[in-house]
């Protein structure tokens, strides 16, 4: 269901930019954004906005399908194609990498076409990529239009937190928490059903990868109408107000020299690794210690679809905090318990640990969350969300591998946990430090 879109209790002691008045514990110094921000949004009449959040909805269900739906086919996809083991490893360790590397191109995009515009591009590029991975006839193909998928997700990823700001800056919780819901839900439809529909189309992989891309038509269809609505009444909300509403009327942000920036990034990059490895690594330590393979694979369902409603709530409760530090310490102590319980009793409490890594991995949509919230124009927001994922997508990037390595050397889980509960402890330092309620565009 789409949040409503008259006047909410985030609302009523928070700014429309995410802060709350200096009454409620809010910084004086966020008037400017509110001001900012303000005019804009107004410009979008109450249909079109709805409109807007039925496509952040569906462009977030298409940014995860092109990773998740692979998995499952990708013994066939090798078979099909004659790829080596090699390319294949590369290839499932490309998405973090293209995020880090197309990710960055985002701002510079949007403040030329704005953000609408440009995440319309995104799922195009989305769209054709998962339409031309069937066609493939050979590995190189294959792997330049999986690039393209993955050039246009991570464009989305960044430019998701700057439409949510930009035009709904008084509703930057409800609405993070909705489209941060349906990448959930993209992610498990894509790993739930990419195989029985492919049975249902006679078995091939081309056919059942290349079906997602109906659901990528489906969202451009929204998108091209609202991206042109957009743009025009964002160009006659910035005349009007001297050009201080838009992302092309601002000022590149300096992220690089804020604290608090490379706080989130790093923080971003940690819970990350902790989502990989949840999602690589969980089941096989599940096995390892004599839970059934059916039972282990259930456990990592459950504790990957307990990010599905609680990716809805915590933002909204986020956006209502002054500081988010508590909350991110709390997902924090959740995923230290998960793996203490790995160490001590992995098969007795097997369905605890679970719960508990997931409820750890809905650091996810906090993260999202406070990008919006730690800067106070669309153009802060971009510059802070295209450097607080690459940095934390690179960050991740060996998180996966170091604990494979880690088993291999050692034969057993206790060092991989070990690592992981460092990280995690360092997680809880570095959410503390980014959930303080600053503004990037203050130096902070």
């Amino acid at each position: 269901m789409l949040p409503a879109m008259a006047d909410d209790p985030v609302s009523s002691d928070h700014r429309p930019d995410g802060s709350r008045p200096p009454g409620a514990g809010g910084r004086p110094s966020r008037e400017a954004g509110t001001a900012a921000a303000l005019p804009v949004s107004a410009a979008l009449s109450r249909r079109t906005r709805g409109l807007l959040a039925v496509g952040l909805v569906l462009a977030a269900l298409n940014l995860r399908p092109a990773i998740g739906g692979l998995g499952p086919l990708l013994a066939e996809v090798r078979d099909g194609l004659g790829m080596s083991g090699t390319v294949a490893g590369l290839l499932t360790s490309a998405p973090a990498l293209c995020f880090a590397v197309f990710g960055g191109a985002a701002p510079r995009l949007a403040r030329r076409w704005g953000p609408a515009a440009v995440l319309a591009g995104a799922l195009a590029a989305v769209t054709t990529g998962l339409a031309l991975r069937p066609l493939a006839g050979g590995t190189a193909a294959f792997l330049a239009a999986s690039v393209l998928a993955l050039a246009g997700i991570a464009t989305g990823n960044v430019l998701m937190p700057v439409v949510v700001k930009r035009w709904f800056p008084d509703r930057v919780g409800p609405m993070t928490g909705l489209y941060s819901m349906a990448l959930s839900l993209g992610t498990a439809a894509a790993a739930a059903f990419t195989v029985p529909l492919t049975g249902a189309l006679g078995g091939g992989w081309r056919l059942g990868l290349g079906m997602w891309a109906l659901l990528g038509a489906l969202a451009l269809l929204v998108w091209l109408p609202v991206a042109r609505t957009c743009r025009t009444r964002a160009g006659s909300a910035d005349r009007a107000g001297g050009g201080t509403g838009a992302v092309g009327g601002t000022p590149p942000v300096r992220v690089t020299r804020s604290p608090t920036a490379w706080a989130l990034g790093v923080f971003f990059g940690l819970q990350a690794t902790a989502a990989y490895v949840t999602m690589g690594w969980l089941p096989q330590i599940l096995r390892d210690a004599g839970v059934p393979a059916a039972t282990a694979g259930l456990l990592l369902a459950v504790a990957m679809g307990l990010g599905i409603p609680l990716a809805f709530v915590l933002p909204r409760i986020a956006a209502r905090l002054g500081h988010q530090g508590p909350l991110a310490a709390v997902l924090a102590v959740c995923g230290l318990g998960g793996y203490a319980g790995l160490w001590l009793a992995p098969a007795a409490g097997a369905w605890a640990w679970a719960l508990l890594l997931g409820v750890s991995n809905c650091a996810f949509p906090l993260v999202l969350t406070m990008i919006g919230m730690r800067a106070r124009t669309g153009a802060g927001v971009a510059a802070l969300s295209a450097f607080a994922q690459g940095t934390g997508y690179l960050i991740a990037i060996p998180g996966p591998l170091l604990v494979g390595v880690l088993h291999q050397h050692t034969g057993g889980w206790h060092a991989p946990l070990l690592l992981l509960a460092a990280l995690m402890a360092a997680q809880l330092a570095v959410g503390t430090v980014a959930g303080r309620d600053r503004c990037v565009e203050d130096g902070h």
